[in-house]
């Protein structure tokens, strides 16, 4: 039998969560989890959805220190889910703040405020220009797979976040850098990334998994079974997804 024991991914008021950290760690006890992670958005997001100031980070950190005094049994990871920022693997968290940081998720979201003028005409012109043919798409594909392996490369990132997500991605060559980096791939289950293709694509090079709620509200913390559901017939073992364990069965 598969255990979840971690979620890794889930947001609180300091992006566009609706909960606390303390409401969140209060829903990961009730779900059984010994490890909860805080992945707050970084600034980079048009709108309500970043957050404002890399100076919240500090307060993230502080805040999750004394709720950890609070609560026993479940360790409490300060954390982020970056937004790449750049062709050339930008986040718009800074090294400096990634160590200060427990864990570092990133992903590539179609909301972002790019790093540079030129980094935005790029974006802007792929995601108009792979909708006219099938050139057109393939180039918008290397680009992206480009900007997501050179994040992997400069970045300590643990978790690429839902892959693929509105944005095309060569899996396998992700998937390597990966490998290469300890990064794990995320199978997401607020989006509905629980494709078993991407995840037998990705497998065979030999990444690792994370299941993650991406939970906007404390009560989708610790919402993981569909993604259990489909890397279990993906055919993946409890070793290949690293908040997972396998107990035996009664």
């Amino acid at each position: 039998m598969w255990q979840v024991f971690a979620d890794y991914h889930t947001h609180t008021k300091y992006s566009h969560g609706s909960g606390s950290i303390l409401d969140n760690a209060r829903a990961a006890q009730k779900q059984g989890l010994e490890v909860l992670g805080i992945a707050d958005h970084g600034p980079a997001n048009w709108g309500h959805i970043g957050s404002t100031d890399l100076k919240v980070f500090d307060q993230i950190i502080a805040e999750t220190k004394r709720v950890q005094q609070e609560i026993s049994g479940l360790k409490i990871l300060a954390g982020t889910e970056a937004n790449i920022i750049s062709y050339e693997g930008d986040l718009d968290i800074p090294v400096g703040l990634q160590k200060k940081l427990d864990q570092v998720l990133a992903g590539f979201h179609i909301t972002i405020r790019p790093k540079s003028f030129h980094d935005g005409v790029k974006f802007l012109t792929n995601r108009i220009t792979e909708r006219l043919g099938p050139n057109q798409k393939q180039q918008a594909r290397n680009d992206n797979t480009k900007a997501v392996v050179a994040a992997v490369y400069h970045n300590d990132i643990d978790i690429i976040t839902h892959p693929g997500l509105g944005i095309s991605i060569d899996t396998p060559e992700l998937a390597r850098a990966c490998v290469k980096n300890n990064t794990a791939l995320e199978i997401n289950t607020l989006h509905g990334l629980t494709s078993t293709a991407f995840i037998k694509a990705a497998a065979k090079e030999g990444v690792k998994f994370a299941i993650g709620s991406d939970a906007h509200q404390p009560e989708r913390v610790g919402c993981l079974a569909a993604g259990v559901q489909t890397a279990q017939q993906a055919g993946l073992k409890p070793e290949q997804v690293i908040n997972v364990k396998s107990t035996a069965a009664n």
